[in-house]
């Protein structure tokens, strides 16, 4: 399973963290007997490139470089299956998509998303989860999914904003 960056802006080294993705992708269509088809893997790849989260418009040039059909509902088909196996997550502010970095597992989701350069950082969330779980349970209303989604500023905008403004 590709490893929790603690840094918000990780390296550039995403070839460890798409092979590592691959990796799990495979293993987990392996045990539950699903085909990661060569455009889901495509598609995966292409998420893991960067850790931007990347909507499906972003993809579609590479799947028609790559001779795939780049027709829209081929790579929402993808999204939606790698959505649907916990490899990637879906951010609704951004109307993007970004790998998981704990697929198969259930977990919840929380992002804290750098309006202005995008980067996006999963962290761990239990403790809000169990908020959440305990007051539905007061409310008697039963969470399917949820997606935490945190929009503000990252160290290195910030940083960059400073120094324009000295």
């Amino acid at each position: 399973m590709p490893e929790s960056h603690q840094a918000f802006v990780c390296s550039s080294d995403h070839q460890h963290c798409i092979d590592e993705a691959l990796t799990a992708a495979k293993q987990l269509c392996r045990d539950k007997q699903l085909r990661l088809t060569p455009v889901r893997e495509l598609v995966l790849r292409l998420i893991w490139q960067s850790h931007k989260p990347l909507g499906a418009y972003d993809l579609l040039p590479a799947l028609a470089k790559a001779g795939f059909n780049s027709a829209p509902p081929t790579v929402y088909r993808a999204l939606e299956f790698l959505q649907e196996q916990g490899l990637v997550h879906r951010l609704a502010s951004l109307n993007a998509y970004m790998g998981c970095n704990h697929p198969g597992t259930s977990h919840s989701g929380c992002f804290f998303i750098c309006e202005e350069c995008h980067q996006a950082l999963e962290i761990e969330a239990s403790p809000l989860q169990t908020t959440l779980q305990r007051h539905a349970a007061e409310l008697n209303f039963s969470i399917t999914r949820e997606t935490i989604e945190v929009l503000g500023v990252c160290p290195e905008c910030q940083q960059q904003k400073a120094q324009s403004h000295a």
